[in-house]
């Protein structure tokens, strides 16, 4: 006979399940709304619960970036070439970190990280007074050789347009051993729930729809090359230069893996090397 405690437990393995179920299928629905959206761009982090998040860029007020035309590439039912080059010899490095660096960086300066990727160098302009533990994580990261050789692992070219990097397993589910605060949510560029084209932004693992999940950045971020309808959710941290963004439209045209409208950049993009410096 099943007792009450075996009845509740069954009850709330069934329940799971079907929530699996509802978001798998969530993922594969390009025209899903926002909430949905959210979820498509899922990242987890190690050791923790799996909460679906999306990131995106920030725009600083440069209007060469901020109206940047970008034609995302409509998913193709055939692949199409690899418009980038092999990545360069090296590995990726194993570096985990109990807890969060200690802020070194000038919270005046501005910062440029500079992404040498297969497919071209992406720079992106860093506002240390604005996201200064987020610049300093990021500046931290990059002068211990934590983004070299890594992929950019998600390209997304529905509804949502941002390539996603960061994550040195290549899988989603890669991250420094510490997370961050989220910062910078209520900045002017974020009008009317868009993230603009050239904006670079924070993944988590914020979910809306339970509220949980705040303060859970790691070293996950996303280029945006298309304006992109999300929620103010995600930390804005820096804007893709002019050049950067010519590269990211040649990544977007090549399309993604799967043709629903989420899958791997079917361009070779890897980060040969990544740099920080003040500017």
């Amino acid at each position: 006979m099943v007792s009450q405690e075996q009845r509740r437990r069954q009850l709330a393995r069934e329940k799971f399940l079907r929530q699996q179920q509802r978001r798998t299928t969530a993922r594969r629905k390009a025209h899903a709304r926002n909430a949905v959206i959210a979820s498509v761009l899922g990242v987890i982090l190690i050791g923790s619960v799996a909460l679906y998040t999306t990131g995106v860029l920030k725009d600083d007020g440069k209007k060469e970036n901020a109206s940047a035309e970008v034609t995302p590439s409509a998913s193709p039912s055939k692949k199409a070439p690899d418009p980038c080059e092999k990545p360069a010899a090296g590995k990726v490095k194993k570096l985990s970190y109990k807890k969060e660096p200690a802020v070194t960086v000038d919270k005046t300066a501005k910062y440029t990280m500079d992404l040498q990727t297969t497919c071209g160098d992406i720079p992106i302009a860093m506002d240390a007074a604005k996201t200064p533990r987020t610049v300093n994580s990021f500046d931290f990261l990059v002068n211990k050789g934590y983004l070299d050789h890594t992929k950019c692992h998600r390209l997304t070219t529905a509804n949502i347009y941002v390539l996603q990097c960061g994550d040195p397993e290549g899988t989603g589910m890669g991250g420094p051993g510490y997370t961050i605060p989220d910062e910078n949510l209520k900045d002017k560029s974020l009008k009317g729930g868009v993230y603009p084209a050239g904006t670079v932004a924070m993944a988590n693992q914020y979910n809306a729809q339970t509220k949980e999940g705040r303060n859970s950045g790691g070293s996950q971020f996303f280029l945006v090359y298309q304006d992109s309808q999300l929620p103010a959710d995600y930390t804005p941290f820096g804007t893709i230069s002019e050049s950067g963004m010519k590269v990211l439209t040649k990544i977007a045209k090549a399309g993604e893996s799967t043709g629903q409208g989420d899958g791997t950049p079917n361009a070779t993009v890897v980060i040969n090397k990544a740099t920080v410096k003040e500017s």
